[in-house]
């Protein structure tokens, strides 16, 4: 059984995927929220190395909001961020670590040569275009936005319009739906990955851990 330490692990949308997959989680996160497996409330950054060493693979979805085009375009006209950067110092302790691992984030976040994955290739409907940076041999996916058509939009409020006559999900059902979720409240979901992601990378690296 391939064990998983889902660092930053939010509401467990990556960690239902790696579920889906036959992996054992245990998620770790500063603030206590619903999670399908172990759930330990800690700092991440103060783990111990010898700590990240027990566990076969690491996940780290390291708090996304400076990265994201509102700050980038807020730095653009000047304006000082004070959310955390915490790509950098989140690689250097998994590499310290020795362990095959994964950082997720969005698009403009500086990770090395990521792999970049859509809902549209799952047959979605969300698109949340995310990146993935490891030191496996990860393949990501062809966007088919055009198959997939209008996208449902999930985050800032619910049944919003948005740009291009889109709008955001209707209800929190219709929001876990279009995410590949059930029962996750909408402040969760717009955090969330699709669990989609994370099975279809679980595939990937539980062939070449089996290998080892």
């Amino acid at each position: 059984m391939i064990k998983v330490l889902d660092l930053f692990s939010g509401a467990g949308g990556a960690a239902l995927g790696y579920i889906q997959a036959g992996f054992t989680l245990t998620g770790i996160d500063n603030v206590k929220k619903p999670y399908p497996a172990e759930f330990i409330k800690a700092d991440v950054m103060a783990l111990s190395i010898d700590y990240l060493q027990q566990f076969d693979l690491i996940h780290a979805s390291p708090p996304c909001q400076s990265y994201s085009v509102t700050q980038n375009l807020a730095k653009a006209q000047g304006k000082k961020s004070n959310k955390p950067q915490l790509v950098e110092p989140v690689r250097e302790m998994l590499i310290k670590s020795g362990k095959p691992y994964i950082i997720e984030n969005v698009i403009g976040a500086p990770l090395i040569n990521p792999i970049m994955l859509c809902g549209s290739a799952f047959g979605l409907k969300v698109r949340r275009h995310r990146i993935f940076e490891s030191n496996l041999k990860l393949t990501g996916t062809v966007c088919k936005h055009k198959e997939q058509g209008r996208p449902v939009g999930v985050y800032g409020s619910l049944n919003d319009q948005i740009p291009n006559g889109g709008r955001t999900a209707k209800t929190v059902d219709e929001a876990n739906d279009a995410m590949g979720t059930k029962g996750f409240k909408w402040r969760h979901l717009c955090e969330a990955i699709p669990p989609a992601y994370t099975h279809y990378l679980a595939e990937q690296i539980k062939e070449q851990l089996n290998k080892n």
